[in-house]
């Protein structure tokens, strides 16, 4: 591990194709580290093995840490609407980390610290989450929606409920002297 138990650099072969502002916070090899890549934290979000761009600490869903194994769940835009997007679960990607060092702790800090604003709410035929998001490079908040399982989304009642929850949710999250 060498002095202070430092953890050695990034090698090469693994290291992103970081931006001029973005630093590597931590890094794990996956698998037994034959050649099956790392994922990278950064301050702006995470790499992981065989995507040729970072996600974004805003489109993670859901990071969960068994003690071996790393399960990021992506968000998946599925419709835009006005102030704010739809999102649903993208497939499941795990990742086994046999020397997870800080890993597991940046994932949880950076996708929780981007989180202003979770709430969950029925909606005509089912319920949805909303959610704002602090989004590097971004002024202000992103909106999200994600339905439930079995929420008609695209039905009129639904989508004016949610617009108007929406609506309040950022009411009350704006500073009254902006």
């Amino acid at each position: 591990m060498g002095l202070f138990n430092r953890r050695p650099k990034l090698p090469p072969a693994a290291r992103p194709p970081l931006a001029g502002d973005e630093r590597v916070l931590a890094w794990a090899t996956v698998g037994d580290g034959a050649g099956d890549g790392a994922v990278v934290a950064s301050n702006l979000g995470l790499w992981l093995p065989g995507r040729e761009h970072r996600l974004g600490w805003h489109d993670v869903l859901k990071a969960v840490w068994s003690g071996r194994e790393l399960t990021v769940t992506p968000a998946e835009q599925v419709a835009e609407r006005d102030g704010y997007v739809v999102v649903a679960d993208s497939p499941a990607e795990t990742y086994l980390l046999l020397d997870p060092g800080e890993l597991p702790h940046q994932v949880r800090a950076r996708v929780t610290r981007s989180v202003t604003y979770t709430q969950h709410h029925p909606v005509p035929g089912g319920a949805g989450r909303i959610v704002a998001r602090r989004v590097s490079g971004t002024d202000g908040l992103t909106w999200t929606v994600r339905y439930d399982p079995g929420t008609p989304a695209e039905d009129e009642p639904v989508v004016a409920e949610t617009d108007r929850l929406v609506a309040a949710a950022r009411a009350a999250t704006t500073p009254a002297d902006l």
